[in-house]
């Protein structure tokens, strides 16, 4: 089928955290025999930070962020099989949203991929009128990032016809071990943007343990923290780029991993982060939310934190031999069940299942 996609980058992580989920599924459905084009807005200077050049699974369309430009790339969705907007492209969203289903063909498959469902529920729940919100009982689709039964009840519960959790994974091409790198030397590190629904977990499971444990090397990576006052063993390194993940995972000692506030609220929503860093063999260990077990084994395949002391203590009594064994054993369940050639299987499945319902609505 011929996939229009509608996100905020595929060619860049910056500002960015669903580029290895867009690359990782979008891949896996073009070896499938999808044809995929992604457009993109030039915005928030995405294009000057590219980890990665236009693949050849893909077209890529990077339009500039004006109305002019967004009239061209919404008449292309009239061209495409599957119309696919994804939440959080950062400009133009309601209208996106709103051109593209309108110039879709009717045979076409619409469908609305939120990879923030919990906000984007908060959202169009405080507003009855919002675009969304009205239009969800016309779309055929909506997937989801994660959330679980709390959001697929949600999001039925506004009038999607059918809503599917479409969870992270991990792409072992892209994510696996390579060896340390001197720069990524740590005790605990950890990878994320300064976001206001995430600075106060980070500073309870990150910054808090690292003043307990000033004779310790704390690593954090991700834009934002500049000015953020921590303690002197904390190291900041900026941005960094998805091709440095995997030296970033493989190199500390123990890697974490803090769920935003409203994903740790609602459960279900592993972090890509998560699968990047099983996929690199770290030792990872992580706050603690509902539905973790589904993914990885508390105490064998990962480690809990329900607080700072928990982080302070995990990190205190880790050993390198302890850490490899549950960085090996993380590995090789997420190898085993979670991986994109999984989830590209599943979504496959809904859009052929899909094509089928709306042939035969069509013909009836």
């Amino acid at each position: 089928m011929k996939i229009a996609f509608y996100g905020s980058s595929l060619l860049s992580s910056y500002w960015n955290g669903a580029a290895t989920y867009y690359r990782g599924m979008l891949g896996d459905l073009a070896r499938r025999g999808h044809a995929i084009t992604f457009y993109e807005p030039d915005a928030f200077d995405r294009q000057q930070h590219r980890d990665m050049e236009p693949p050849d699974w893909a077209e890529v369309v990077v339009y500039p962020a004006t109305e002019a430009a967004l009239r061209g790339v919404v008449a292309a969705a009239a061209r495409a099989d599957v119309v696919v907007k994804a939440s959080g492209v950062g400009v133009f969203d309601d209208a996106l949203l709103q051109g593209t289903m309108a110039a879709a063909r009717p045979e076409a498959i619409r469908i609305f991929w939120d990879v923030d469902a919990p906000a984007t529920l908060a959202e169009i729940g405080a507003a009855p009128e919002h675009p969304l919100r009205r239009m969800l009982p016309a779309l055929d689709l909506v997937l989801t990032y994660g959330g679980g039964p709390p959001v697929v009840e949600a999001y039925e519960g506004f009038g999607a016809r059918r809503c599917v959790p479409v969870y992270n994974a991990l792409d072992p091409a892209t994510h696996h071990p390579v060896p340390p790198e001197p720069r990524f030397a740590a005790d605990l590190a950890f990878l994320g943007n300064r976001l206001p629904d995430r600075e106060a977990r980070v500073e309870q499971f990150f910054l808090d343990p690292a003043a307990r444990l000033p004779e310790r090397r704390f690593l954090i990576g991700g834009n934002g923290w500049e000015t953020k006052e921590m303690a002197p063993n904390v190291r900041r390194l900026g941005h960094v780029y998805t091709r440095e993940h995997n030296a970033f995972n493989s190199t500390p000692l123990a890697v974490l991993n803090i769920a935003r506030d409203s994903m740790a609220a609602t459960g279900f929503s592993p972090a890509t982060r998560v699968f990047e860093a099983a996929g690199g063999g770290a030792c990872l260990i992580t706050d603690a939310w509902v539905g973790l077990e589904l993914f990885l084994k508390e105490g064998e395949e990962v480690l809990v934190a329900r607080d700072a002391q928990d982080v302070a203590a995990h990190v205190a009594a880790l050993t390198p031999e302890r850490a490899r064994a549950i960085g090996a054993a993380g590995r090789a369940r997420i190898l085993a069940g979670h991986t994109y050639a999984r989830r590209g299987a599943e979504v496959d499945a809904l859009l052929r299942d899909e094509a089928v319902r709306k042939a035969g609505r069509s013909a009836a």
